[in-house]
């Protein structure tokens, strides 16, 4: 590592469905995801990086600086990662502002202990599942608030909104909420520039291979059993004021050594 590298000995990750991992294996092998993926690429120049996630699927911005932010600042960590804030942009009258003042809560928290904090804008979800583009200008005012509050307080953004390789199809899982395996990867890929970190580089914004044209009739019936599969459900469950991490713990909540890289999937 060059002097002028990063050298993170204590990361710490914070957060939602996205940072735990999910759509990166199941519940049976369990969840691997982007920041355990970035984890795995920092303990490649650090053997000794002590890594914990303490995010947990379903959390609300609020939610997350209620209930991670202190058990993150215990750990002292020289590396936090706060990606939070899609869970309540889907609900009606979400208030951008009060989301917003909940991440720059915990940007200055976390700033002040002089840890380096990483953040993301969200990508264009109207792409993503057409049902959803109502969501998009919601999508537009969070992602401003929050390059605006990363320049305040020096956290370094990763700005996926404007990189068209984000709303590629094969970057998702099929609920078209968290990430594939290659999603996250190219998440930790675009993290790991950001910091940045010896190797990496910008491929992971690269364009995908063109898929082949999907007709209408075809994508009317894809569109209707994602509604029924993934969108129907999730709405049952906010009538119901339920939520995926009902019961839910951090899946690493201590800081423990990283194990060796895996290949990506």
């Amino acid at each position: 590592m060059s002097a002028t590298s990063p050298r993170f000995r204590r990361y710490v990750a914070v957060g939602d469905s996205q940072t735990e991992g999910l759509g990166d294996g199941d519940e049976a092998t369990g969840w691997r995801g982007w920041a355990d993926r970035l984890a795995e690429t920092i303990a490649q120049q650090e053997p000794d990086l002590l890594y914990a996630n303490l995010a947990v699927r379903g959390r609300l911005a609020g939610q997350v600086r209620a209930e991670q932010l202190a058990p993150a600042l215990a750990l002292q960590p020289d590396l936090v990662s706060v990606v939070a804030g899609m869970n309540d942009l889907m609900r009606p009258g979400v208030d951008t502002a009060a989301v917003t003042a909940d991440l720059e809560a915990m940007f200055v928290a976390f700033t002040a202990t002089g840890a380096r904090v990483l953040t993301f804008t969200f990508p264009d979800i109207g792409r993503i599942a057409p049902p959803a583009r109502a969501l998009r200008p919601r999508v537009l005012d969070l992602n401003a608030r929050i390059r605006a509050a990363a320049e305040r307080h020096g956290v370094v953004v990763v700005d996926f909104f404007p990189r068209a390789a984000t709303t590629d199809p094969r970057m998702w899982s099929a609920d078209r909420l968290h990430a594939s395996p290659l999603g996250h990867a190219r998440i930790a890929a675009a993290a790991a520039e950001a910091l940045p970190l010896p190797g990496s580089d910008s491929g992971w914004a690269e364009p995908l291979p063109p898929l082949a044209p999907v007709g209408l009739p075809r994508r009317a019936v894809q569109e209707a059993a994602w509604i029924g599969s993934f969108l129907g459900p999730w709405l049952l469950r906010r009538v119901r004021g339920r939520s995926s991490g009902d019961g839910r713990t951090a899946k690493r909540p201590d800081l423990r050594p990283v194990t060796a890289p895996q290949p990506v999937r």
